[in-house]
C-alpha cells in the first residue's frame, strides 16, 4: 500500500512530528508548497525526494540567486559551472583539436566528522566520478582539509582518520594527490572540513554530458556498478543541517561505504567503452552521469530534465544487496561506485556486454552490473514504479528546481580590538615559534601518505611547492605538439581571517591561490570554489555567504579568472557555533611548456634576494598574533589589480629565465618564505631589511643571480610594481636577520620537518 500524507488536513504541530519521525529534510512550508505543486497529497517517496533534491546540497536553494552573478565565461571555457563538472582549455593540436581540463570541486564536511575514514574516502570517489563521466580520464586529486585543535586527542582521530581515507581511496584507483593545504584551529573542533579537487583530460568532441541528449525520447536508463543498500540514505539531507553531537551515532547510516578497488575497475571500463562510441562516433547520443547525492532518483530525473524530458523508473529493476529494502530506499539511497547511462537502445546491448562480460562486474564484485532501469519519457513527466504501484508522478521540473530562497542579511556584530602590535621576546625565539606552529610547520606526515607519482605525469610533486605541476599530455597517446604542455594546481583559504571579514577572506584567498601557481611558472587560467559556511537561515551567516561571493567576483575580474566548478556545504554548525568563512579555493594555470616551471628553493649563494610587493604592518588574523594568542582585526588591504600586475610580471621574467627561485609571501609572511626558501639545498641567507617581517601583505620573493639583475629591475620598473632588494643568500648554513639575528639552519629545519609529525601522533 503506498503511503501519502496529507499535509492540508493537518496543523502545523503534527506536520513537523511526522517531518522528524520521518528524517524528511522540509520545512513546514516546503511540506505544503509540494502538495500545492502536487495538487494531491503527496507520498511518502515524492516527500523523500523533495527533501533530498531540495536540500541545499542538491539545490542551493539560499546561494543560487547570488552564485550566477559570478564570472563563468571566458575563451578558454569549454564547459561553466552548470554539469557535474568544469572544462577549460589547456592545449590545442595542429588539428584544431582543444584538449580540456576537467575540474570538480566538492566536500565531504559532515560524514568525515562523523566516519572520518568513510567519510573522506567517499568524498574522493564522488568527485573522481564527477570527473570521468565528463568522458574524461580522471588525472589528479588535491585536498583541502580543516581540523579542530591540534593538541586535542579529537582531533588527532579525526585527522588521522580523513587523510588515511584519502589515501585509502586514491592511492588504490591509481590517482596521484597533487597538491592541498590543512589548517589546525578550534573553530573547526565539531565541523572538519574536507574538500577535495579532481581533474581529468577531455578532447572537446570527446565531452560526454550530463543530460539527455536531443532525440532521447524512449531511450533507456542503464544502471551500472555495486548492487544498492541502506547506505548514505539521506545523506543530502544530513549534510544540509548542523551538525549535533547528540545525532552522530544515528546519522552513521547516512555515510556512505567506499569500495576503491571496484571504483579503479570501474574507471578502467569506463575508458575503453569511451574509445569504443568515440569509434562508433555515438558519444554525441549519449548522457552520462555519477549517483551521488539522491542516487538513482537525483541522477535519473536531472539526466532527463536537462535534457528537457522526463523519465519512468522501474524499480525491481534495480539490484539490490539487502533484501525487503523500502522502495523509498532503493530510490534515494547513495550506494556509492554507481553510475547511470542515457543511451539509444540499439546500444544497450553493446553496453551491457561492455560492463558485465567483457569487464566481468558480477565476477569481479558482489552483485554488481549493468542493467536497463528506465526510460526516457517525451512528456516531462517524472514516474516511478514499484510492483505495479506508482510512487512518484510528476514534473521532473518540479523536482530539480527546488525552493529559491532570497535569505535576509544582516551585517555581523564583531567586537575586534588590536592591543598587540610586537612581542618584546627576542626575535630568534619568535622565529623559531613560527616554525613550530602547526600551520606552518612542513606537511610531510600528511602528504607521504598519498601517491603522487602514479600515472608518470608528476612534476611537481605535493609539498616540494606551493602548487603541483603535471604534464597532462606526456605520452605518445596524444600529439607531438601538446606534450610538453604543463598544468599547475593550488588551493587556499585562511582560516584566520575568515574570523575577522568574509569578503576579505574570499578575495584573498583567489589572489593566494593564482599567486600560487605563478611561483611554479604558469598563468593562472580558471578557478573553482567551494564555498563551506554555517547556517543560511541565520541572517548574520546568510550576509558572510554573500560577502564571500562578492569578494570571489572582485578578485576573479581584476585577474580576469573564470569560476568554472564549485560547490556550497552550508550548515556547517555545531553546538560549539558556526565554522570561521570558508571560501576555499582552488586555481588551475597552464605552462605552454614545461621547461618553465618554477621552484622556491635557493640555488646558490651569492644571489640577490628581492622582494615584489609592498609590505604592510597589519597583523590582524596572522601567524604571528597567533603565537601569542591574539586575532587582530586590521587585514592587510589587498589589490587584486596589482597582485594580477605582479604575476604578469613574474611570469615575463620566468618566460625569461633569469630567476632562480620564486616563492610567494603569505603564511608567516617573508621571514618564513624566505626560511622555507632556505630549507631544501640548506644555502643560507642574509636579511638587510627585515621590516614588516611577519605580515601577511602578500607579494614574492625572487632569487636572482647577480648579472640579472638589471634585466629583472627593467621588467619590473616596465610593470611599475614594488620591488626591493632585501638581503642575498649565503655559503653558509645561517639565517641572519637585521645582522645581529642569527639562526642555525639545520636545527631550524630540524623544528619545522619533525613538528607537525609529533603533534599528530
Amino acid at each position: 500500500m503506498i503511503q501519502t500524507i496529507d499535509f492540508s488536513s493537518l496543523p502545523d504541530s503534527e506536520i513537523a512530528a511526522i517531518l522528524q519521525r520521518e528524517k524528511l529534510g522540509l520545512t513546514i512550508a516546503e511540506a505544503k508548497k509540494i502538495q500545492t505543486l502536487l495538487n494531491r497529497p503527496p507520498t511518502l517517496t515524492e516527500c523523500m525526494l523533495w527533501s533530498i533534491q531540495g536540500s541545499e546540497h542538491c539545490s542551493y536553494k539560499s546561494t543560487r540567486i547570488h552564485l550566477k552573478t559570478l564570472p563563468t565565461q571566458a575563451p578558454q571555457v569549454i564547459l561553466g559551472p552548470k554539469e557535474d563538472a568544469g572544462i577549460v582549455a589547456v592545449a590545442k593540436d595542429h588539428a584544431g583539436h582543444r584538449y580540456g581540463i576537467v575540474i570538480s570541486h566538492e566536500s565531504h564536511n559532515h560524514p568525515s566528522q562523523i566516519l572520518p575514514y568513510e567519510g573522506a574516502a567517499t568524498g574522493i570517489g564522488g568527485n573522481v566520478r564527477d570527473v570521468c563521466c565528463m568522458g574524461a580520464e580522471v588525472i589528479a586529486l588535491a585536498d583541502s582539509l580543516r581540523f579542530g585543535d591540534v593538541y586535542h586527542p579529537h582531533t588527532t582521530r579525526i585527522d588521522q582518520g580523513v587523510v588515511q581515507g584519502i589515501a585509502g581511496y586514491g592511492n588504490p584507483i591509481g590517482v596521484p594527490n597533487l597538491t592541498g593545504d590543512v589548517f589546525y584551529d578550534p573553530a573547526y573542533q565539531e565541523n572538519c572540513l574536507v574538500t577535495v579537487v579532481t581533474l581529468g583530460i577531455v578532447r572537446e568532441d570527446h565531452i560526454i554530458h550530463s543530460y539527455a541528449p536531443s532525440g532521447a525520447v524512449d531511450y533507456e536508463l542503464i544502471l551500472v556498478g555495486k548492487p544498492t543498500d541502506n547506505s548514505g540514505f539521506g545523506g543530502a539531507s544530513f549534510a544540509s543541517s548542523n551538525l549535533s553531537e547528540a545525532d552522530i551515532e544515528k546519522n552513521k547510516g547516512a555515510v556512505q561505504e567506499p569500495n576503491a578497488f571496484l571504483g579503479r575497475h570501474l574507471l578502467k571500463a569506463h575508458y575503453a567503452l569511451f574509445k569504443k562510441l568515440a569509434d562508433l562516433q555515438c558519444l554525441h547520443r549519449v548522457g552520462f552521469k555519477d549517483l551521488g547525492a539522491g542516487g538513482i532518483a537525483c541522477a535519473s530525473v536531472e539526466l532527463a530534465d536537462s535534457g528537457g524530458y522526463g523519465a519512468e523508473i522501474y524499480l525491481e529493476a534495480v539490484p539490490t544487496s539487502i533484501n525487503d529494502l523500502p522502495p523509498h530506499v532503493i530510490l534515494c539511497a547513495e550506494t556509492q561506485e554507481r553510475y547511470m547511462w542515457v543511451v539509444p537502445s540499439a546500444l544497450t546491448k553493446l553496453i551491457l556486454q561492455h560492463y558485465n562480460d567483457e569487464f566481468q562486474l558480477p565476477q569481479v564484485s558482489r552483485g554488481s552490473k549493468a542493467c536497463v532501469i528506465g526510460k526516457i519519457r517525451a512528456d516531462k513527466q517524472y514516474r516511478v514504479i514499484y510492483q505495479g504501484n506508482t510512487l512518484v508522478d510528476t514534473k521532473a521540473h518540479d523536482i530539480t528546481q527546488g525552493i529559491v530562497y532570497d535569505r535576509p542579511q544582516q551585517k555581523p556584530t564583531r567586537v575586534l580590538t588590536e592591543p598587540f602590535l610586537a612581542s618584546s621576546e627576542p626575535l630568534k625565539i619568535t622565529l623559531l615559534k613560527l616554525l613550530a606552529h602547526e600551520n606552518i610547520a612542513a606537511r610531510q606526515s600528511i602528504y607521504e601518505c598519498y601517491d603522487k607519482q602514479v600515472q608518470g605525469r608528476t612534476i611537481l610533486e605535493r609539498g616540494e611547492a606551493a602548487a603541483g605541476v603535471l604534464a597532462p599530455f606526456n605520452s605518445p597517446d596524444y600529439p607531438e605538439e601538446i606534450q610538453q604542455t604543463g598544468i599547475a594546481l593550488s588551493v587556499a583559504h585562511n582560516p584566520r581571517y575568515g574570523k575577522i571579514d568574509a569578503y576579505v577572506t574570499a578575495y584573498h584567498a583567489v589572489i593566494t591561490s593564482a599567486r600560487k601557481v605563478v611561483a611554479v611558472g604558469a598563468h593562472p587560467t580558471a578557478i573553482s570554489d567551494c564555498l563551506c559556511f554555517a547556517n543560511p537561515e541565520k541572517p548574520e551567516q546568510m550576509h558572510e555567504i554573500v560577502a564571500a561571493i562578492a569578494g570571489i567576483k572582485d578578485a576573479c575580474h581584476s585577474f580576469n579568472l573564470p569560476v568554472i566548478s564549485g560547490n556550497v556545504s552550508l550548515y556547517n554548525e555545531s553546538g560549539q557555533g558556526p565554522i570561521p568563512a570558508s571560501p576555499i579555493i582552488s586555481c588551475l594555470g597552464v605552462l605552454e611548456n614545461i621547461d618553465f616551471v618554477m621552484t622556491p628553493h635557493f640555488k646558490q649563494a651569492n644571489s640577490i634576494l628581492l622582494r615584489v610587493g609592498a609590505p604592510q604592518a597589519e597583523l590582524g588574523g596572522s601567524i604571528y598574533y597567533s603565537l601569542f594568542g591574539k586575532l587582530g582585526a586590521a587585514l592587510p588591504a589587498f589589490d587584486a589589480t596589482i597582485a594580477a600586475k605582479e604575476s604578469e610580471a613574474i611570469l615575463t621574467l620566468i618566460r625569461q629565465k633569469i630567476l632562480l627561485s620564486v616563492d610567494i609571501i603569505d603564511l608567516g609572511g617573508i621571514a618564513f618564505t624566505l626560511m622555507n626558501m632556505s630549507f631544501k639545498h640548506e644555502i643560507g641567507f642574509t636579511l638587510s631589511e627585515s621590516s614588516s617581517l611577519f605580515s601577511e601583505s602578500g607579494g614574492f620573493v625572487l632569487e636572482v643571480a647577480s648579472k640579472n639583475m638589471p634585466r629583472v629591475k627593467n621588467v619590473l620598473a616596465q610593470y611599475d610594481i614594488y620591488h626591493q632588494a632585501i638581503g642575498h643568500t649565503l655559503q653558509k648554513a645561517e639565517l641572519v636577520f637585521n645582522h645581529d639575528t642569527i639562526l642555525d639552519l639545520k636545527e631550524a629545519k630540524q623544528i619545522f620537518t619533525t613538528r607537525l609529525r609529533n603533534l599528530r601522533t
